[in-house]
């Protein structure tokens, strides 16, 4: 990072991370073109989950044919107009991806990302996710690089 001072600690960058509602994956498009998707997704241990439905998907193809990404977080964008700033604080993570094929990988996955967002119904999820796990492509991206900044 070029501005050392705006970096945030680990520790804060991972619970961004897991308060993110929401971050952009960015693979490799067709065509040399970048490709950047809003995606919900999970943190846990080191890693982030995000599901696709099965078969073919933009995203799926890019990362068959490069599984490096990136994927970003804006938990604060505080538009400062009078003083020509933004309050802001973000988070890059860089890393592989891969498609798992794992039955019980593919669940944890999938747990993870109820866990987040649904966390008062774990078990309607567990059996939605029982019943409808064919249905759903986990990804995993393994984070090789996290960094997180804060201007103010």
């Amino acid at each position: 990072m070029r501005r050392s001072e705006k970096e945030l600690p680990k520790d804060q960058v991972i619970a961004m991370l897991n308060t993110a509602t929401n971050g952009v994956l960015a693979i490799s498009g067709d065509d040399g073109y970048p490709y950047a998707v809003p995606m919900s997704f999970a943190y846990v241990d080191g890693k982030l989950y995000f599901h696709s439905t099965t078969g073919t998907s933009h995203k799926l193809d890019g990362i068959a044919n490069n599984p490096k990404v990136s994927f970003c977080v804006v938990t604060q964008d505080n538009i400062l107009p009078a003083e020509f700033n933004t309050h802001f604080k973000s988070a890059i993570a860089f890393g592989t991806a891969r498609v798992l094929t794992d039955e019980q990988e593919i669940m944890n996955g999938i747990m993870a990302i109820a866990q987040k967002y649904s966390a008062a119904h774990m078990e309607k999820g567990k059996e939605y996710a029982q019943k409808a796990k064919d249905a759903f492509c986990v990804v995993e991206i393994t984070i090789d690089h996290l960094t997180g900044k804060i201007g103010k």
